[in-house]
């Protein structure tokens, strides 16, 4: 399914025909760099952290995206960007048609609460010295809701939403108080709270029991469906992206390499990276306990001083020389709708 319609079903004369409509961009990002500056001992420049090198893709209002990579690939770089915690250092994030670049004061308030936010460690995302009602209500008195049993009411409805109920029963709680799957859920509340038309969820589950995991996406996707927001999923681990997420990112070393829905990737993974974090994603399989799964050699590179050519080279066993180490690949299409920058793909 092309990630900029979606598919309605109707009946017509008792047959059902689908009919691809339009969706409005949300999201749109273009040739996006986020590069920090290296210090010598606090004086001379000593160059560039390239985190974010170039990325390029829109999201569409009620899409959930996944991006995916190893850690130190600039995921949380994209992320803190979107979320306008850092500026672009060149490159365009328009949000609703506007440049993010450009907004200011109220403005830059103003986008900042369309997005929600929901961290990696719930413990390290809740301040200690606030109860739950405390919490939940800040965002709301910073936003401008002045009347207070209004506000309870908003925080009691997002307090269900978030399967914690009867919700007294939480309010005066201070986050040691909850386990981990509770805290999650006051994170995800408080990222609801000001209903937002973004949500970016950065390994929003990786802290968690494997049983608490599934209850979280489920808490997630059942948010999305109902108010049809837009997600964007940050993960190094792909066995949970299916569960939640229509298309696929993989970045790797400041760039997205290849980009697809969910089952196309998944079935057919086309750059060498992405085979190798497949093969290397977890399952509950028996056979494991008799064999290593192949990754690839080496480390990821330096953002600093990323390799000549395509940056996976290094460490691709299906290494073009002559090309991919001194050409970087531009986005190849070799299956509509299924993108990735690699030389294997160059069309003959």
């Amino acid at each position: 399914m092309n990630a900029d319609t979606i598919t309605e079903l109707r009946k017509v004369n008792k047959m059902t025909i689908k009919i691809e409509e339009p969706r409005e961009t949300l999201l749109s990002i273009r040739d996006l760099h986020v590069w920090y500056e290296l210090r010598r001992f606090g004086f001379g420049h000593a160059g560039y952290v390239k985190a974010v090198d170039g990325v390029s893709f829109d999201l569409a209002e009620g899409e959930t995206v996944a991006v995916v990579g190893e850690s130190g690939c600039g995921k949380s770089s994209l992320m803190k960007t979107i979320l306008a915690l850092h500026l672009p250092t060149s490159g365009e994030l328009i949000f609703e048609g506007k440049n993010l670049s450009t907004l200011k004061g109220n403005a830059l308030r103003d986008y900042r609460f369309d997005i929600g936010y929901v961290q990696q460690d719930p413990y390290g995302a809740l301040p200690p010295f606030m109860n739950v009602q405390q919490i939940l209500e800040e965002p709301l008195i910073i936003s401008g809701v002045k009347d207070k049993q209004e506000r309870l009411d908003r925080i009691r409805k997002a307090m269900g939403e978030v399967k914690l109920h009867p919700a007294d029963d939480y309010l005066t709680k201070f986050p040691h108080m909850l386990s981990g799957g509770q805290q999650q859920r006051i994170v995800i509340a408080r990222a609801m709270i000001l209903q937002p038309k973004l949500i970016v969820a950065d390994e929003p589950v990786s802290m968690l029991d494997a049983s608490v995991r599934v209850e979280i996406l489920k808490i997630l996707r059942a948010l999305q469906e109902k108010y049809h927001l837009s997600v964007i999923y940050i993960t190094h681990d792909l066995s949970t992206v299916k569960y939640f997420s229509a298309r696929i990112f993989v970045m790797y070393a400041g760039n997205l390499i290849e980009k697809a829905d969910t089952r196309s990737l998944l079935d057919n993974p086309l750059h060498p990276y992405t085979m190798a974090l497949l093969a290397a994603t977890s399952d509950p399989d028996a056979r494991n306990a008799d064999t290593f799964k192949e990754v690839p050699p080496g480390e990821p590179p330096s953002l600093v001083n990323p390799p000549k050519g395509c940056h996976f080279h290094p460490r691709c066993a299906k290494i073009i020389a002559g090309l991919c180490d001194e050409k970087e690949p531009p986005d190849f299409e070799p299956a509509p709708e299924h993108f990735v920058a690699c030389w294997l793909y160059q069309p003959k």
